[in-house]
């Protein structure tokens, strides 16, 4: 059995545009993120992983 995808959500909860500078992610995946299911959370935390890098370049 898979593992529990955790929330990548780090307690840093502020939007700048459309992303959350904490975790990476849009307000359609915060606000979808309980509705999911293993494989949508985990390329969710992948493209917010990605966005991420992005910025701190």
């Amino acid at each position: 059995m898979a593992r529990k995808i955790e929330s990548p959500c780090i307690g840093v909860c502020r939007l700048e545009g459309e992303l959350c500078v904490g975790c990476g992610r849009n307000m359609e995946e915060i606000s979808r993120w309980g509705a999911m299911k293993h494989p949508e959370r985990k390329a969710t935390r992948e493209r917010a992983a990605k966005r991420l890098e992005k910025r701190a370049r």
